[in-house]
């Protein structure tokens, strides 16, 4: 069996609390490519790396 790196997935809810944004919002940036995210049956999961590197870009599209 391949050995995983140590990735860590946050839900979408998790994800919106570091934000500090609103779940919707976070489905958006997941549904317009923004944020990778990986499908669990009916719910999502970001990898905690992905929201790190979303924090750390400087926000070009506002509205």
């Amino acid at each position: 069996m391949p050995e995983m790196p140590d990735v860590r997935f946050l839900t979408v809810a998790e994800v919106a609390e570091i934000m500090r944004v609103s779940k919707m919002t976070v489905y958006r940036l997941v549904h317009a490519g923004e944020l990778p995210a990986i499908r669990f049956g009916r719910s999502y999961r970001v990898p905690e790396s992905a929201v790190t590197e979303a924090l750390e870009r400087p926000i070009a599209d506002v509205g």
